[in-house]
């Protein structure tokens, strides 16, 4: 691939033939063999040759608006090694040799490099794959001009990854479901769905709407172009890697399918990205939806549905998007159990004694994670749980401090800075006791206010501010 021009030797993937292993045929795709095999319905690939849309999404002010999102987005370098930093210079160097071969058809992306990322569960890793900086670009390209032509055929009841919706969106719809009698719910889960995409069926799905097959082909080539893990190049025929700017995209006109045979069976639903809820009166009612929409889902959109996760109950027993729900004259939300641990291993790492960073760098970091945890949670009840948890945090923090007031002398000058009276800082000062027990005694001197002035952050307070319930 011309992209990585002799960077370094990891970027010569493609041109060094042995990690390619996709046939040239693949690679070079013709439109319109590929969608007679792919596609049951000759009227869909009706016009497939007509030209524009490429064009489009290589006019100079969309690819500088591709550019500019990357970069904003930062993140790692793909397997190339190339990073945000040198992306610029490259494009001025050689845009208009990617764009002429992406015309042409000849062009080649690079696999994605595989990162797995922890889950909840022990032992468990999403995978994602980073595509190169240049495709990245590319990518965001197709995704910005695609993304108003299929805006106009999504669900009112899709959320995820769509302009001007979001999960808050999402929980609301719940909760207006919910209160209108649709209590029972199938709590549906696709089985690793980025990984499990048929890209056949995603070719149809596109094809019906795409007209310019060249557009259908670059797609093709992003989705099967490979990935790098560990040093071994794996072919992807299966599954949309999930990381690069084109799969949120490409995932959600896939679901649609989903989406549209619901509403086409009279079903209220809450989609965000893969997470889907399906509201029914009863549980009886909700097991037969169930029931029903498998065949659907398994047979005609070849999706596999986890049926350990997959579960019947009434919605004050399940979680969504990190919350829960009760009722109290109305349904109302909860963070979930599950999220408030989540939420306090986070607050154990920023404030750990022993990660060496200055006190300047602790306090912006908890400022961050507290406006963006709380301004997700905003809709849920969460004061009491709060105020419990600032309590055990600032004791966290006293007991950092204490540990930096090793001497005797310091904590001496420490505490004087705070005017207490002569034998309170004598008193303290000379504590024998561990750093955590200690921390108790501290409270005198470090109340919550002057934690509070020296800038750390107070959930609740934070919460009182934003709250929406």
């Amino acid at each position: 691939m011309n992209v990585t021009d002799g960077k370094s030797k990891d970027r010569q993937l493609h041109n060094e033939g042995r990690l390619q292993m996709v046939p040239a045929e693949q690679g070079e795709y013709a439109e319109a063999s590929a969608c007679q095999r792919i596609t049951e319905n000759t009227d869909i690939i009706t016009g497939l040759q007509e030209t524009g849309l490429l064009e489009e999404i290589l006019r100079n002010d969309n690819l500088n608006r591709a550019y500019l999102k990357v970069k904003s987005n930062k993140g790692k370098g793909g397997v190339d090694g190339m990073d945000v930093g040198e992306l610029l210079a490259y494009l001025r160097e050689h845009g208009k040799e990617l764009n002429q071969q992406i015309l042409e058809g000849k062009y080649k992306p690079n696999p994605v490099r595989r990162v797995e990322i922890p889950k909840a569960e022990k032992g468990k890793f999403r995978k994602l794959g980073i595509p190169t900086v240049v495709d990245r670009v590319y990518q965001q390209a197709i995704a910005q001009m695609l993304s108003p032509i299929f805006e106009e055929q999504f669900s009112e009841n899709s959320f995820g990854f769509r302009p001007n919706r979001g999960a808050h969106d999402a929980l609301k719809q719940c909760q207006k479901n919910a209160n209108e009698g649709y209590a029972y719910v199938v709590d549906m889960d696709l089985e690793k769905f980025f990984d499990n995409v048929c890209q056949s069926k995603l070719i149809e799905v596109l094809s019906r709407t795409i007209k310019d097959g060249r557009v259908i082909s670059l797609i093709h080539k992003y989705m099967n172009a490979g990935v790098v893990s560990e040093g071994q190049f794996e072919k992807t025929d299966v599954g949309v890697p999930q990381g690069g700017p084109l799969s949120p995209l490409l995932s959600n006109i896939m679901l649609n399918e989903m989406d549209k045979e619901l509403e086409r069976r009279g079903h209220r639903f809450v989609r965000y990205a893969d997470d889907c809820m399906i509201f029914c009166k009863s549980r009886k009612s909700a097991e037969r939806t169930l029931k029903n929409i498998l065949p659907f889902i398994e047979g005609k959109l070849f999706l596999k549905i986890n049926r350990e996760k997959t579960s019947i109950a009434h919605i004050s027993k399940v979680k969504y998007l990190g919350y829960t729900f009760y009722n109290c004259k109305g349904l109302r939300f909860r963070v979930h159990p599950k999220t408030v641990e989540k939420m306090k291993g986070k607050i154990r790492e920023l404030t750990d004694r022993n990660n060496a960073w200055s006190n300047e760098t602790r306090i912006v970091r908890i400022q961050q994670y507290v406006r963006g945890w709380v301004n997700y949670f905003k809709l849920a009840d969460m004061k009491k749980q709060l105020l419990e948890t600032d309590e055990w945090m600032r004791h966290r923090i006293r007991a950092i401090y204490w540990k930096q007031w090793k001497k005797v002398r310091t904590r001496i000058k420490k505490l004087r800075s705070l005017n207490l009276p002569e034998w309170v800082v004598f008193e303290l000062a000379n504590c024998r006791k561990g750093i955590w027990r200690s921390a108790f005694v501290l409270n005198q001197a470090l109340t919550n206010q002057v934690i509070a002035n020296l800038g750390y952050l107070s959930l609740t307070s934070y919460y009182l501010k934003v709250r929406e319930n």
